[in-house]
C-alpha cells in the first residue's frame, strides 16, 4: 500500500534500525521504545491486520513467531520477552499493517 508506513520502511524508503531482513520479514527498533529493547517483526507483503489472514499467510506468520525468540535472545533477552499483536482500533492498533512487538528488558510485568 503506497501510504502505509511499514510498508514504506520494508521497501527502504523510510529508515529503519533494522534487526533481521530477509525475502519475507523485517524486524526493526521501535522509535518510541517501552523497554530497553522492543523491536517489531512485519510481514513483507501488506496484511491490515491478524484479522485480516488467512491460510495463505501461513508460512510467514509461522517464520516471524519462529524469529521472534531468537531474535529476542540476540537483542539480550535470554530472561523472557513479551509479544504483542495489536489487532483492529478496538485492539489498540495504530498501524494497520500486522506487526509483532518483542518487548523486554525491565523484568516481569502484568499484561
Amino acid at each position: 500500500m503506497s501510504d502505509c508506513i511499514f510498508c514504506k520502511i520494508a521497501a527502504g524508503q523510510i529508515p529503519s534500525r533494522k534487526v533481521y531482513e530477509d525475502d519475507d520479514v523485517l524486524a526493526f527498533h521501535d522509535i518510541h521504545p517501552v523497554a530497553p529493547v522492543h523491536f517489531m517483526l512485519i510481514p513483507k507483503r501488506h496484511v491490515d491486520s491478524l484479522a485480516e489472514c488467512d491460510d495463505s499467510h501461513r508460512d510467514v506468520l509461522a517464520k516471524i513467531m519462529l524469529l521472534a525468540p531468537k531474535l529476542a535472545r540476540e537483542q539480550g533477552l535470554a530472561d523472557g520477552f513479551r509479544t504483542v499483536i495489536n489487532t483492529g482500533r478496538g485492539g489498540g492498533q495504530e498501524v494497520f499493517h500486522l506487526h509483532v512487538h518483542v518487548i523486554g528488558g525491565n523484568g516481569p510485568r502484568p499484561l
